[in-house]
């Protein structure tokens, strides 16, 4: 249950939240990549999000699709919840159809994963005033006040650095894959409309292999990223 943040929080706490908060002006370039173990495609593009998660500027997530399990091979980190954001995008973003592997970044362009195309569209960028932080067993996502230009979610996202797997089936039989930020939950925390607040979530409700989490400031129905921050838990 989503509630606001503990009476104990110390004022010293507070002063230092609101001194990150001013420093938070910026924001990494937000990269999605749309992918799965069961595509023979997408093993550069992963490799691609592995090099860009080692940059300071830009936050790079995976979210693994279920829908090419039926040819030969479950992806054990197949969310249908990435399939259902992956399928907005195609909404929001007026594309024909929705593919792997798809880079979508920022929520404004997609274009094919693996590729170069990605260029001089990282960088840290004007962003909302927005600090996490993990006090006890809380993680405290505090939004300072500013003027969207328009009403936004507030998301969390757990998500795992890097695994490895041996695929024996599908596409990618016999393969070694490497795979970088899997996102591992996604959840909605609320909306904001430019007012100071405060989310207090409970470290132990992040999916258990997520031991990194991202929250995301996004424009209502997937529209473009204006805030983004992550931090460690485990």
């Amino acid at each position: 249950m989503l509630k606001s943040a503990p009476a104990g929080l110390g004022a010293g706490l507070m002063l230092l939240l609101a001194a990150s908060l001013a420093a938070a002006q910026s924001r990494p370039t937000v990269v999605e990549l749309y992918t799965s173990e069961g595509c023979s495609s997408c093993p550069p593009a992963e490799a691609q999000v592995g090099k860009l998660a080692k940059q300071d500027d830009i936050l790079a997530l995976a979210f693994h699709v279920d829908y090419w399990d039926d040819l030969g091979w479950r992806d054990r980190f197949g969310l249908p919840e990435a399939v259902v954001r992956q399928r907005q995008y195609a909404h929001t973003l007026h594309l024909p159809s929705i593919y792997t592997p798809q880079l979508v970044i920022d929520g404004q362009r997609d274009l094919v994963g693996g590729g170069s195309g990605i260029g001089s569209a990282g960088g840290r960028k004007p962003g909302v005033p927005l600090d996490v932080a993990v006090h006890g067993g809380n993680l405290v996502v505090t939004l300072a006040a500013q003027q969207p230009q328009a009403p936004c979610d507030v998301l969390l996202l757990g998500y795992l650095p890097e695994a490895t797997s041996k695929v024996t089936r599908g596409e990618n039989a016999g393969r070694e894959l490497h795979d970088f930020n899997v996102v591992r939950s996604v959840r909605t925390l609320g909306s904001w409309q430019g007012e100071a607040r405060t989310f207090n979530v409970p470290v132990s409700s992040v999916a258990a292999d997520a031991t990194v989490v991202a929250v995301l400031v996004q424009q209502h129905d997937q529209g473009p990223i204006v805030g983004a921050a992550s931090r460690t838990l485990r």
